[in-house]
């Protein structure tokens, strides 16, 4: 659900204030890893 997530907010369909709480930190590690982590703030 992380990688549909971070997905969604390189798409701009979502931030990451919209990310259940329970999974926000796993979106952030994926945002990261893939080198874009102006998304993860």
């Amino acid at each position: 659900m992380a990688v549909v997530y971070a997905t969604l907010i390189i798409k701009g369909r979502k931030t990451i204030e919209q990310v259940p709480g329970l999974i926000r930190e796993q979106v952030r590690e994926i945002l990261v890893d893939m080198d874009l982590p102006e998304l993860a703030q």
